[in-house]
């Protein structure tokens, strides 16, 4: 497996995690607050989209190489 490959492997499953956390927030309605202030609920939604296209897409080039 060459570095591209691995690379695009590690980042993919990386984002994939990043979308699992956030999905899970939606699901048992988490709490998240940074530097006092409240985040909402459709920002997670926001991420999970943006995470997962990411995952996808670091999959696919993985798999091209």
């Amino acid at each position: 497996m060459n570095n591209n490959k691995w690379y695009f492997t590690a980042s993919a499953i990386a984002f994939t995690v990043i979308a699992i956390a956030h999905l899970g927030r939606i699901v048992f309605e988490l709490e998240a607050v940074i530097a006092g202030y409240p985040i909402p609920l459709w920002a997670s939604g926001v991420a999970v989209l943006l995470a997962g296209y990411l995952a996808t897409r670091g999959f696919m080039e993985a798999r091209k190489l």
